[in-house]
């Protein structure tokens, strides 16, 4: 699995953080997506299928 996020659509609401804290984090001033792990490992993909489903800007892409 890769991920990718877009920074210009994040909106900082901190779900992906919450829900996927290895592979997920938010700059200090703005709080925008920071992602942390492009590869996740396998014990990582149920978590960052839901982080990026419940992203209400769909700023995650998975590949």
């Amino acid at each position: 699995m890769k991920v990718t996020v877009d920074e210009a659509k994040c909106c900082g609401a901190g779900q992906c953080v919450l829900i996927a804290p290895e592979v997920f984090d938010q700059r200090e001033d703005d709080g925008i997506v920071i992602l942390l792990e492009p590869e996740p490992g396998e014990e990582q993909h149920a978590l960052v299928r839901v982080a990026a489903a419940v992203c209400p800007a769909a700023a995650i892409g998975l590949s």
